[in-house]
């Protein structure tokens, strides 16, 4: 079962599409060929929606869907009318709390404190109340937990 189906079990089909293409192949465009800072890391997270959108069109047509669902797939990976886009912050949502359950016990030894404090305020703004009030009962550890409540609870930068 996946973050998805746990927050939203009635998240429309093309969200769930979305939400499984949302790092197809990220690789082939490293971070490191994009200049250091808040405008280099936009450029990058604006090109691998275009990337993953393009790619999941491919996939997508190729197993039979048709042009509306590849559309709309294309639309959500890209981000568009996020926070006016109901679908599209669905999707927001579910990418955060996937960060939070799974990637952050990885990603915070990595940081300093300030750093990863940062990182999830940003993480929180992304997110719907519904989103938020998710995040704050997944099953952490503690050591994770008390990060995401202290960065929370903290003021915003």
């Amino acid at each position: 079962m996946t973050s998805d189906d746990r927050f939203r079990p009635d998240a429309p089909e093309a969200v769930r599409l979305a939400a499984r293409s949302q790092h197809i192949r990220r690789w082939t465009i490293p971070r490191a060929d994009y200049p250091a800072g808040r405008e280099g890391y936009r450029r990058w997270r604006t090109d691998l929606g275009r990337f993953h959108a393009d790619t999941a069109a491919v996939i997508l047509r190729d197993v039979g869907y048709g042009d509306d669902v590849v559309a709309r797939v294309g639309s959500l990976l890209r981000k568009e009318r996020l926070k006016a886009d109901p679908d599209v912050q669905l999707l927001e949502d579910v990418i955060c709390l996937v960060f939070v359950e799974h990637y952050l016990a990885g990603f915070a030894p990595k940081h300093d404190e300030e750093t990863l404090a940062g990182v999830l305020r940003k993480t929180w703004r992304k997110m719907s109340e519904e989103g938020r009030r998710a995040a704050l009962v997944l099953d952490l550890p503690e050591n994770v937990r008390s990060v995401v409540e202290r960065a929370v609870a903290s003021p915003a930068e």
